[in-house]
């Protein structure tokens, strides 16, 4: 069997890679090719290009690279027609994945779409037009079963794949002797996300917030580096005029160990959420970008976190408010009070409740190969 996956971020190579793994468990002949990370190349898959390629967020930052887009999408297309695959695996990233669904469809190859759109989010006729293209519908929180089954579009809601991937990390003894901390002070953590783009706008503030709060109140900081970044490129953007630990393929210890938090909006505000860490959601992009979403976005709150609960649990910082004085002012207000840090962790816990039962990616693995 020949499986195309197309994954478009460092979450989607994590997902990916699970759902690889099992598919080579299953089937361990079965020919996978197609766009992922590093993950998803050791689990047993074909590069043909690799995440970072794919790595652009905002409207305007798209239209940017939109000949280099094009150019992967022509290339992806020619698989289909000399590779022939059985099925053609879609893992979020919807701007380019339902183009290349479109394309798919027209020539009869089947789609599974894992990792919906946030059509929730979003204006609903974008389901209407999905269920043109795609055969089947995977989804993540159990909410989004709903609106698809409405439309038609035959769905399964398969559990969050998160639950797989979130390890029990090291209590805060062995973290803080590993990295050099004091366990008797606090700790700050930041999480500047995994796109380049997301660093020069967001992680300057945060170092902002960061050297406020270790001025003034003697905060310890460290910085959770994604790991499909280079370590130094983070490590630029510290000055050297405050002690930092910079902690890479160590994030979810960091998360879980961390008093406080400062998280760019996306996946991982659930992985945040999934410890329990009171944190402050960031987000931060082109004036265009943003501009464009509110036009369109249908939502009160940004972050999954809050999404996923169902309220406004922490608070949300956006655009120009996202100075480093209101990350720390937010952060600070945390920090001063245990019952506030411990109302928000309790609330929290409905966040991890939502995520479904660990097993997502094997689910997806017979799917798609019962797909063909």
């Amino acid at each position: 069997m020949r499986i195309m996956i197309v994954a478009g971020e460092a979450s989607g190579d994590l997902h990916g890679s699970g759902v690889v793994r099992e598919l080579k468990k299953l089937s361990p002949d079965c020919d996978i090719f197609g766009i992922g990370g590093d993950k998803m190349q050791a689990a047993g898959m074909q590069l043909i290009y690799h995440v970072r390629e794919l790595s652009v967020m905002g409207f305007w930052e798209v239209w940017q690279h939109l000949p280099l887009l094009r150019s992967m999408q022509k290339t992806l297309e020619a698989l289909l027609n000399v590779r022939r695959p059985d099925v053609v695996l879609l893992i979020d990233y919807p701007g380019f994945n339902l183009r290349f669904a479109r394309i798919a469809h027209e020539k009869k190859i089947r789609t599974v779409y894992y990792i919906s759109p946030q059509v929730w989010a979003w204006h609903s006729s974008r389901v209407r037009t999905m269920k043109k293209i795609i055969d089947k519908m995977l989804v993540v929180f159990p909410f989004e079963v709903d609106i698809y089954r409405k439309q038609g579009i035959d769905v399964e809601f398969v559990g969050h794949p998160l639950l797989e991937v979130l390890n029990e990390p090291q209590n805060k003894k062995d973290f803080c002797k590993r990295y050099e901390l004091d366990p008797n002070r606090r700790i700050l953590g930041l999480f500047p996300g995994s796109r380049r783009q997301e660093l020069e706008r967001i992680f300057p503030a945060m170092l902002g917030a960061a050297r406020i709060l270790h001025a003034q109140h003697d905060t310890q900081i460290a910085v959770g580096v994604s790991s499909v970044l280079e370590y130094e490129f983070v490590k630029s953007f510290a000055r050297g005029d405050f002690p930092i630990q910079f902690i890479q393929h160590g994030t979810y210890d960091l998360m879980k160990n961390a008093d406080v938090a400062l998280v760019t909006s996306g996946t991982a505000t659930l992985e945040t959420a999934f410890y329990q860490t009171p944190m402050v959601i960031v987000y931060k992009t082109s004036f265009l970008t943003y501009s464009f979403g509110r036009f369109f976005i249908r939502i009160k709150n940004i972050g999954l976190a809050n999404i996923v609960a169902g309220k406004r649990v922490v608070p949300e910082i956006i655009q120009r408010q996202a100075t480093p004085q209101r990350l720390a002012q937010e952060a600070l207000r945390m920090l001063d009070s245990e019952s506030l840090r411990k109302t928000i962790s309790e609330e929290l816990s409905g966040v991890k409740k939502n995520l479904g039962t660990p097993g997502a990616s094997k689910r997806v693995a017979q799917i798609v190969l019962s797909s063909s």
